[in-house]
């Protein structure tokens, strides 16, 4: 493998998703966590920022650390300018905290609807208002990964709340969904309303094989960048988790193993002009992280 990419990125391309997961002697993880990733390293996480020509990126809280950041943030602290976060946080985090958070690069917060398997709207609205009131004042954003069913009853209040909502991976819109499917209607106008952004990442979590139609996944890619061009997001989801089938929670499960081809190709196939790669890969997260 080369040490770089062939694909030519603009400066200061961002990756808008990835994790790191540190040694678990310094960084346990939560007890009640649904599945047990293997070590993805700070170090590891530079190598593919420089594989793949990316200067930026943003670090998201992964569900198997709960609500302790520190892994993250210890990370954030390395890359500084480099670098932003999306953090997870308990109820009983105070405004000191949050300014503290912000201090050190933290944009946002994370509401992981689909890893806690919550299948009920109702569920997530009240800590969605809470937690948008509560960080307006910091220009922070909430981002949601949820079931498209999810998203499709909430688009109206995601519309109308008081910070930006970022939908993870594609706002796990399935592949063979009808153009004219209601909940396919709602997260379009969603994105129409201005209020909402949207990732281009992790096609494979969005087909039961994990091998989405490449030329659905593009087309879907497409409509959302006619929609909302300075709405559209793109992440790697380095390093490509994944629950293993049967394996038991505290087991660890291996990484899916994702050519470093595949991301090229995918910025390649999405982002085919120039304009649109300056545009979703460095001034849309420039603005939303403030870079």
């Amino acid at each position: 493998m080369s040490d770089r990419s062939t694909l030519q990125m603009p400066q200061n391309a961002c990756d808008c998703h990835t994790h790191v997961v540190g040694p678990r002697s310094r960084y346990p993880m939560a007890e009640g966590r649904h599945y047990t990733p293997g070590p993805a390293s700070h170090g590891a996480l530079l190598a593919h920022l420089a594989l793949h020509g990316l200067r930026r990126v943003v670090i998201v809280q992964p569900s198997v650390y709960g609500t302790d950041n520190r892994c993250m943030l210890d990370s954030l602290d390395r890359l500084a300018d480099r670098a932003r976060g999306i953090a997870v946080l308990d109820e009983g985090a105070d405004a000191a905290t949050l300014s503290s958070l912000h201090r050190r690069g933290i944009r946002g917060l994370r509401m992981n609807v689909e890893s806690a398997d919550l299948r009920d709207a109702e569920a997530p609205q009240a800590a969605l208002t809470r937690w948008a009131e509560r960080i307006e004042r910091l220009g922070w954003h909430l981002q949601v990964y949820a079931a498209l069913d999810i998203i499709a009853a909430l688009a109206d209040r995601l519309a109308r709340l008081a910070v930006p909502v970022v939908l993870d991976h594609f706002a796990m819109l399935p592949m063979d969904i009808d153009p004219d499917d209601r909940r396919a209607k709602a997260l379009l106008e969603l994105l129409r309303s201005g209020n909402a952004y949207i990732k281009l990442s992790a096609p494979y979590r969005l087909a039961p094989s994990g091998t989405p139609d490449k030329q659905r996944v593009g087309r879907w890619a497409s409509t959302f960048m006619h929609i909302a061009p300075g709405r559209v997001l793109w992440g790697s989801d380095w390093p490509h988790t994944s629950r293993e089938a049967g394996k038991p929670a505290l087991e660890v499960s291996r990484c899916r193993i994702l050519p470093a081809t595949d991301l090229d190709e995918s910025v390649a196939d999405w982002l085919a002009a120039p304009a649109l790669k300056q545009r979703v890969l460095v001034d849309n997260p420039a603005c939303l992280y403030r870079f």
